[in-house]
């Protein structure tokens, strides 16, 4: 399994792209579990993992994109 955490605000204009990105994704990688966490109700979970902007993606609690990644860097990622 792969766990795969979206870090996005409430106020940001990209994390809906890089939301829909990862679960477009997700669909055709089996074995992937999306976590999405919002930096403003969880900053924890966000200072952890030394984010300082959204949408981040981390995969298996490794930072790999800060904004939205197009389809194919993603799926790259996934299938490492």
């Amino acid at each position: 399994m792969v766990k795969v955490e979206v870090f996005t605000s409430p106020m940001c204009p990209h994390c809906p792209a890089a939301k829909r990105v990862v679960e477009e994704v997700a669909k055709e990688v089996s074995g992937v579990e999306i976590v999405l966490v919002n930096v403003m109700d969880n900053p924890e979970k966000a200072a952890e993992l030394g984010i300082m902007a959204v949408p981040t993606i981390a995969i298996n609690g490794e930072i790999k994109f800060v904004g939205a990644p197009s389809k194919d860097a993603l799926r790259v990622e996934l299938t490492k």
